[in-house]
């Protein structure tokens, strides 16, 4: 497998992703046992809190009130377990990200913390529905030094621009996908690069029932896609992808 070289701002990453487990214990006052058993349970605490409880038609109020810090460890769980993968998607931020960042649904904040290390960056504004996402974000920031650099908002900006959006594993939790790609176009700058992935499946056994699936909604979200942007190719074996914007969409 091809190793590539690890900016040298990302060093505090390596070892112990950003210090993520040392902030979720502290930020949820628990102690190392207690959390590392709540992480182990994650995903499975998810699963079947979806499978209980998710409906389309109340999306939002799934993700505000409803996951708790529930979704807080399943990600938790996926990012110490995938340090390797995840290693390889901040080196593409760190190879594209430039300017003002918007990290769109961006959950324990890696991503957004990660373009607030590149040295490109001027300000990042992460975004999530979830208010205790953003509190713990704004956690981090601050224990990071970042605090003037990350700002935090539970609403999508629609009257900002900006030069780099980074959205993860966000899309297929969306009722409508397409209208996302359409509002990130509008928001982009001319120049702006969209680094983004997606997971349209629920699963092999259903275990992630909060994902959109629906073969006419993915045909339709990928037209749109190859319509508005341009794939610009990047090395990393992961399933991010980048994209530029196209200033005239294809017919």
């Amino acid at each position: 497998m091809l190793s590539f070289p690890v900016p040298a701002f990302f060093s505090s990453y390596w070892n112990n992703s950003f210090h993520l487990k040392h902030h979720l214990q502290t930020f949820l006052n628990l102690d190392p046992d207690l959390l590392q058993a709540n992480i182990l349970a994650g995903q499975q605490k998810m699963s079947d809190l979806g499978q209980n409880n998710f409906q389309w038609e109340t999306v939002t109020e799934f993700y505000n009130n409803q996951v708790g810090n529930n979704y807080l460890f399943d990600l938790a769980s996926f990012h110490l377990g995938s340090q390797d993968y995840i290693q390889d998607t901040l080196c593409l931020i760190a190879d594209q990200a430039d300017g003002k960042v918007l990290d769109f649904g961006g959950g324990l904040g890696t991503h957004a913390i990660a373009a607030a290390f590149c040295p490109k960056v001027t300000q990042v504004i992460y975004c999530d529905i979830n208010p205790i996402h953003c509190e713990f974000v704004k956690y981090r920031a601050k224990k990071l030094g970042l605090e003037d650099k990350i700002i935090c908002s539970l609403q999508f900006p629609t009257t900002e621009n900006f030069d780099t959006i980074l959205c993860f594993d966000v899309l297929e939790h969306l009722p409508d996908p397409i209208q996302q790609l359409l509002d990130f176009y509008h928001v982009l700058s001319s120049n702006g690069k969209l680094i983004v992935n997606w997971y349209f499946s629920q699963g092999l056994n259903n275990e992630f029932p909060f994902h959109i699936e629906d073969p006419q909604v993915v045909e339709k979200f990928f037209r749109t896609i190859q319509r508005y942007y341009l794939e610009v190719f990047h090395p990393y074996l992961i399933t991010a992808r980048c994209y530029r914007k196209l200033l005239e969409p294809t017919v």
